[in-house]
């Protein structure tokens, strides 16, 4: 495999995992949307913090997905995902992070954690070339 083709080769890589994560994770933004974030609120008292903080969830997962899905800022998007589903977690999960998945089995936090670890390997990476929005110079 030539240099080129190995490029390319890894920057649709990254493309694939940038539609993978911003995009599923989308969908959480989208039910936020259209049902709120009020429902944070009470988990987020628990531990003390003012209840504005739940709307950090539009930003985690609305406005991080978007850049990621476009390619823009995607390092800094990316660490938005994973602090927002590492809030989650500590939230509103963690009573679940030693249990097996009832009906079917897996880790009952996997989900979580996949985009955890998806969103950090894009903070690794980068975005690569295939984006919306390019640097100068060219590079990501």
């Amino acid at each position: 495999m030539s240099a080129m083709s190995a490029s390319r080769s890894e920057d649709l890589g990254k493309l694939i995992l940038r539609f993978a994560v911003g995009g599923l994770l989308l969908f959480h933004g989208i039910f936020k949307l259209q049902h709120g974030v009020d429902w944070i609120m009470p988990l987020l008292a628990n531990f003390g913090l003012p209840g504005f903080l739940a709307y950090g969830a539009y930003l985690g997962e609305v406005l991080a997905p978007i850049l990621l899905l476009v390619g823009w800022q995607v390092r800094v998007a990316a660490l938005a995902v994973a602090f927002d589903l590492l809030m989650a977690i500590a939230l509103a999960l963690r009573g679940r992070a030693l249990s097996i998945r009832e009906g079917g089995g897996g880790w009952a936090i996997e989900l979580e954690v996949f985009f955890i670890l998806g969103a950090l390997a894009l903070f690794c990476l980068g975005g690569g070339r295939y984006a919306a929005v390019t640097r100068a110079g060219g590079k990501k």
